[in-house]
């Protein structure tokens, strides 16, 4: 008989621990090879942990709500066979949303506010280092003093909480700057309210709690700014009323009006390269892939936004069949962590419920969200070459969030107008 360590296996580049939420499995109990053993949380996805080997549970490590590092073992699985390498059980990689932290959110948020000047100092100090130092009140002949342990002597997270705490505990109180609140203390202050006897109160879910965590972030974040244009559709009502049964039978998948629309702001983000772009700091990441990300509707009726891959790469078939396998399994719960990574920009549906048009919150670290209203019949002016008349037209507003930041009005207002170029411009006759 041999034991096998399971491991937190490793996630995202920015990930390094989850919590682990349920045990499938009770001690005794046997194993098969790819049996999910457990269930974590990391940031907006739950994901199941299996086992790479068949065998029986004899141990369990950590209990539910237990904050586990990656790599950390957290069961002991007994199997018949030769001695397992401990290696062995680190080679299942769980890819986990790349998402903007509350975290990353309070470290950009606070280099607007914080009069510490770091160009008095020769040494590289990351963003993150920064703001904690910022956070703490640490100056820069403190900061310059640390012996850091990262790459070339760099100071990292871990040296400088170390040194925060040693600090504290030298000193018996912690040391803060006064005129300066942390975005993270603004988001969790709450302002009193009055309850009678009448009202119920409910503690949010995780989910919940995660998602306002981030769309105050964002804010906080982000210079938000709108652009809404107006689109008229005809075209593509016509044409998916024409195709939509014969698409069904030929390629099993239901032709919504979701994909056609992805397929246009792919075009867009291809024309206009500025719009797919991220902001770390003070610098720009363009991303070479085109990943859209689009706002779906979970079981517990919270959103969490799946991302088509190489999304401008597709042809229609393809994204009818990418949007529909992500809605779907939004829908019952069975995303996995990767596929909600990546995203570089995000489109959401307002229209689903009815909205004309709306005014989305970036999805950060993302520059720019589109939201969809709904398509409308209404009275339109029709320029023909006799002269212009009054007609039925299927209209629907594009809104468009940007974060003003890096992108101004001239470039935020083209792409939103591309994209309706290209809806205004569709085929009626085009083979799908």
């Amino acid at each position: 008989m041999a034991k096998f360590e399971l491991k937190l296996p490793k996630m995202g580049e920015s990930v390094a621990e989850a919590t682990i939420t349920n045990w499938l499995k009770k001690v005794g109990e046997s194993i098969a090879a790819d049996e999910a053993v457990l269930e974590i949380a990391t940031d907006k996805v739950d994901s199941e942990v299996p086992s790479e080997v068949s065998g029986i549970l004899v141990e369990v490590l950590f209990q539910e709500n237990d904050v586990v590092k990656v790599g950390q073992t957290i069961a002991i699985i007994e199997t018949e066979g030769g001695t397992l390498t401990a290696e062995a059980s680190t080679s299942l990689e769980v890819a986990v949303p790349n998402v903007f932290t509350l975290e990353k959110a309070i470290e950009v948020a606070q280099e607007i506010t914080s009069p510490v000047d770091f160009s008095k100092s020769d040494k590289f100090f990351s963003p993150l280092v920064k703001n904690i130092a910022k956070e703490e009140g640490v100056s820069i002949p403190e900061l310059e003093s640390i012996s850091g342990s990262g790459k070339d002597g760099r100071v990292t997270k871990e040296d400088i909480l170390k040194f925060v705490e040693s600090r504290k505990s030298q000193n018996g109180s912690q040391s803060s700057q006064p005129n300066t609140q942390s975005v993270q203390s603004t988001i969790q202050k709450a302002q009193p309210i009055s309850v009678n006897g009448g009202d119920e109160i409910v503690e949010m879910d995780r989910m919940r709690k995660l998602i306002s965590g981030y769309m105050v972030a964002s804010i906080q974040t982000s210079a938000h700014v709108q652009s809404f244009i107006e689109v008229d559709v005809t075209n593509i009502v016509k044409w998916r009323e024409k195709v939509k049964i014969a698409f069904e039978k030929r390629d099993g998948e239901k032709l919504t009006y979701t994909p056609i629309f992805m397929e246009a702001v792919a075009k867009a983000l291809r024309d206009f390269p500025g719009m797919n772009i991220s902001v770390d700091g003070e610098y720009i990441i363009k991303r070479k892939n085109i990943n859209l990300g689009m706002a779906a509707a979970l079981p517990n009726g919270n959103l969490i936004v799946p991302v088509i891959k190489n999304a401008d790469q597709l042809n229609l078939v393809g994204m009818a069949k990418a949007v529909n396998d992500l809605g779907n399994r939004a829908k019952l719960g069975k995303l996995k962590p990767d596929d909600t990574q990546g995203g570089t920009y995000t489109v959401t549906n307002v229209g689903t419920f009815g909205s004309v048009f709306g005014t989305p919150i970036i999805n950060q670290p993302q520059v720019g969200i589109l939201a969809l209203g709904a398509i409308r019949k209404v009275p339109a002016v029709i320029e023909t070459p006799d002269g212009d008349f009054i007609g039925i037209r299927q209209k629907m507003f594009l809104s468009h969030s940007y974060d003003h930041r890096v992108v101004d009005g001239a470039l935020g207002g083209s792409f939103v107008k591309r994209v309706a170029d290209y809806l205004e411009a569709f085929d009626v006759n085009r083979e799908y």
